[in-house]
């Protein structure tokens, strides 16, 4: 990703948020409350690698199935919760449903995975029924408009049924266990399990909990929550990302901006040239600060237009320096106050302070920088890696060699999650790296065969609707650029050289 190229038309809007619910299951135990909370296998498109509670979205049959106490529209929510919380747990929040043996459970609800019984078939064959009281309202919440395929999802507060053993049976979800909400939330600040803000939220409230009606009202009134969208996105303690609506390449619409820290923090990327976009961030900044959090600087990760954009009018708001290395310093709209080296420690005092290594790594830009957190290795990786898509390298500021080199070395730190400038956070970082360079070979070696099917010199343009058929032609300006890089890349090893402004095989 990164600044939008002429000719290439902007992102279309993504669809609106699918309505979905789900379950914050609990149970009580001498030593207190635990919640069972799951694993999000690695590949799925949302939240994959995350951990999360039981729920999924609505499907049409939900609004067929009858809720006692219940009657109306509203129903199909309930249904929801206890359809996707038997699937995913095999446990049957429904009256009668403790007469039925543990193996039967476990016929229902392959059947159910399977399609070949319904839900509410299920329920009227066993004569059981789904009452309101045992689906307790926690909350509404509504991803972020800069994730694709998002959610509207309604949470339920339920109590575990004794007869029924939560289990996972693998597939879409890696693991599932019962967890004290305190052993949960250390999980969360040393960065070994992600929480997206509805289930942090829910889990931060579960691990006060001194009863059910008291629990789900903290649970519907969550802060930084406006029209049931989380301002506050920290998937990991001292890491929040502020996504900005930002001018950027396709399928990108936003730059995410980082605030880093438990005390002393810094801000990474502020991106947007939009006033009001930046004025939303220093809305937000402010009122971290009751809780002890207080900007100290601003970092830029490289100068692309996309990732400095409102740095000028945060510097006006709230009197900031700029942190930057010396080849962004020189191309920065505002006057940079500190270099940044390669191996240099940025501390941040705080109740968990936090040491961030600085590492130089050119090859998109030659200023880009990558922050590394010594404890939990997370890395804040700019435009070296995206959440969706693949970056450009366009030369002469873009070096494919360079970059390359560069994404070994983030894999063999190794780094963890990934926290990127584009798209959403990466948990299994090292899977995404080697992603990347095995795409960037496939990619050089159908650059390659492009050039040598030509027989003759040809210009770089001509090999890009060869070596790119599998894109749309309106990516193509982008291709381009990446093309250039790659012959780059592979007149520097003597495998291709240039005749003017032609390419061909060398002998």
């Amino acid at each position: 990703m990164s600044e939008p190229l002429p000719g290439v038309p902007a992102a279309p809007p993504h669809p609106p948020p699918r309505e979905a619910a789900a379950v914050v299951l609990f149970q009580r135990t001498p030593h207190g409350v635990q919640v069972f909370w799951l694993e999000r296998e690695a590949k799925l498109r949302f939240a994959g690698g995350f951990y999360a509670f039981p729920g999924g979205r609505v499907d049409a049959s939900d609004a067929q199935v009858p809720v006692a106490g219940l009657p109306g529209p509203g129903a199909k929510w309930v249904v929801t919760a206890a359809r996707e919380l038997f699937e995913e747990t095999g446990v049957l929040k429904a009256r009668g449903a403790e007469r039925l043996a543990p193996l039967e459970l476990d016929e229902l609800r392959r059947a159910v995975l399977d399609e070949t019984l319904g839900f509410g078939a299920l329920l009227q064959q066993r004569g059981l029924t789904l009452h309101a009281e045992d689906f307790v309202p926690a909350g509404r919440w509504i991803t972020p408009p800069f994730v694709p395929g998002g959610f509207d999802a309604r949470f339920f507060l339920v109590e575990s049924v004794p007869s029924h053993a939560a289990q996972v049976w693998k597939g879409e979800l890696t693991s599932g266990q019962w967890i004290a909400p305190r052993d949960a939330l250390a999980r969360w600040e040393e960065g070994s399990a992600l929480l997206h803000p509805p289930n942090l939220h829910a889990v931060q409230v579960m691990s006060r909990f001194e009863d059910v009606p008291g629990a789900a009202h903290a649970m519907r009134t969550a802060p930084f929550c406006t029209g049931f969208v989380s301002e506050r996105i920290e998937f990991q303690r001292g890491i929040t990302l502020f996504p900005l609506l930002t001018p950027t390449l396709p399928p990108a619409t936003h730059t995410n901006a980082y605030v880093l820290g438990t005390g002393e923090c810094v801000v990474v990327d502020p991106g947007s040239p939009d006033d009001a976009e930046v004025d939303r961030l220093v809305r937000f900044l402010r009122a971290l600060e009751p809780e002890g959090l207080k900007a100290k600087a601003i970092v830029l990760s490289h100068h692309h237009g996309d990732h400095v954009g409102g740095a000028r009018r945060l510097v006006d708001a709230l009197g900031l320096p700029v942190w930057a290395h010396e080849r962004t310093a020189d191309r920065s709209p505002v006057p940079v106050a500190r270099t940044l080296h390669d191996g240099e420690v940025l501390t941040l005092d705080g109740p968990m302070p936090m040491r961030w290594r600085v590492l130089h790594t050119p090859g998109h830009a030659r200023g880009h920088v990558t922050l590394v957190d010594e404890r939990s290795r997370a890395a804040v990786v700019g435009d070296m890696v995206a959440g969706f898509g693949t970056i450009v390298i366009d030369p002469p500021e873009g070096e494919m060699a360079e970059y390359l080199r560069q994404l070994a070395r983030l894999e063999a730190l190794p780094v963890r999650t990934i926290y990127p400038s584009h798209g959403p956070v990466i948990p299994d970082g090292p899977g995404k790296l080697q992603e990347y360079a095995a795409h960037r070979a496939w990619r050089e070696a159908k650059v390659l065969e492009a050039i040598a099917a030509f027989g003759k010199p040809v210009e770089v343009g001509e090999v890009v609707p060869r070596a790119y058929d599998d894109v749309a032609a309106f990516v193509w300006p982008i291709a381009e650029r990446n093309t250039e890089a790659i012959v780059d890349k592979l007149v520097s090893e003597g495998r291709v050289r240039r005749e003017g402004g032609l390419v061909l095989l060398s002998r």
